[in-house]
């Protein structure tokens, strides 16, 4: 999850990290009472998750609250690479002396943490990496052993930091680095960290990315979600706990295990080559259980898509066998009633495959067809989303 910038600023600020004061706002108005309580000079800018703001108009310097109030006019509403601006944060002034670049970010690759940092930084730091990449040091950082003072202190020299300079930076990469690590991040940027005109280090503009995959960890995290953004169908399908990911066709798929589910995907998107470009419309993965509620809240999210045309359950029977699979879609039906309305196309395998397509023979519900193979299977759902 990505943050927005000034909720990276207040993530900054609980950490000790030196920021600017900051006040965000909707409207004109708002904005022009955050510039008058901040006093003095302020930065109107925009808030989207996506770079190039300033030289798209979305920052804008106002040297009193006059001209606040007519900055957020101008930003408010403006789109920036398809990214329309609803918020905007006021921030103090700042006399700056020279701009810097930091970061630390998940290293997939090597399977470590990585410190990006620069003497030079600004707007222009990704044509720097690639017509100077000299100087963008790149230090790799033991997640074992994190950034203490020693480790930022290598990381600003690397940098080509000057001498007098290292001893103010070093320390804020510290705690830089306890933000990546206390928030389960996998990217904290500073660009710009500056030096002011009166000697301090601020974070002028952050960039934090969060690890989902850790949202157990931190409850709080579920506040600093962008509502308006966020998928409805996924919303709900991750309130009830289900891995879903909505996608833009015709067919519903649910299966057990993502191997498996996205399998099918592939499958559907290859029958569907035959009626019309059928496509599939989710990626819905149900896990090791299949009982009646985790079908029932599935096809439920799954259903409300309109979207959809026809669904494909396609499970593979192991520790779940296929009759409770089998009896989990049975009263699954049972419990949407009337809300199901769209045939569904069953394929079961595995533990129990016969006892399963026999309890779903006997339930005989008009929605529900068989099918033995998982290409039979496809092609039938993408029929019927075609039709």
């Amino acid at each position: 999850m990505d943050l927005f910038e000034y909720q990276a600023r207040d993530l900054f600020e609980s950490y000790g990290v030196p920021v600017l004061p900051g006040i965000i706002a909707d409207t004109p108005e708002e904005v022009r009472a955050a510039a008058e309580k901040l006093g003095g000079v302020t930065v109107v800018k925009a808030q989207v998750k996506v770079g190039g703001r300033g030289k798209a108009g979305g920052v804008k310097v106002a040297k009193n609250p006059d001209e606040a109030e007519e900055a957020a006019k101008s930003i408010l509403g403006l789109d920036i690479k398809g990214h329309t601006v609803k918020r905007v944060m006021v921030a103090g002034g700042a006399r700056i002396k020279s701009e810097y670049y930091f970061s630390v970010l998940l290293d997939r690759a090597n399977r470590s943490y990585l410190s990006l940092s620069s003497f030079e930084g600004g707007m222009e730091i990704e044509e720097l990496a690639v017509e100077r990449p000299e100087a963008l040091a790149r230090i790799e950082v033991d997640p074992l052993q994190g950034v203490d003072l020693a480790k930022a202190t290598e990381i600003a020299i690397a940098a080509k930091f000057p001498a007098d300079i290292v001893d103010k930076v070093a320390p804020v990469f510290v705690k830089l680095y306890e933000v990546y690590k206390g928030e389960d991040a996998t990217l904290v940027e500073v660009n710009p960290l500056v030096l002011t005109e009166e000697g301090d280090i601020v974070a002028l503009d952050g960039k934090v990315s969060l690890d989902e995959n850790a949202d157990f960890r931190h409850p709080n995290h579920e506040a600093l979600v962008d509502q308006d953004a966020e998928d409805p169908l996924e919303a709900k399908a991750k309130k009830l706990g289900l891995n879903y990911v909505k996608l833009d066709g015709e067919v519903g798929v649910i299966g057990n295990g993502a191997g498996l589910v996205m399998s099918t995907l592939d499958v559907v998107s290859y029958a569907g080559e035959n009626f019309t470009g059928v496509k599939p419309a989710n990626f819905l993965d149900i896990g090791g259980g299949a009982s009646a509620e985790v079908m029932a809240n599935g096809l439920d999210v799954i259903l409300g898509d309109p979207q959809v045309k026809s669904v494909f359950v396609n499970v593979f029977g192991g520790i779940t066998a296929c009759d409770a699979v089998a009896n989990g879609i049975v009263k699954a039906l049972e419990i949407l009633g009337d809300a199901a309305t769209k045939p569904l196309v069953v394929r079961l395998d595995g533990n129990k495959v016969e006892e399963g397509r026999q309890i779903l023979r006997d339930a005989a519900n008009p929605l529900v067809s068989l099918a033995d193979t998982m290409d039979e299977g496809a092609a039938k759902a993408a029929e019927l989303a075609s039709k």
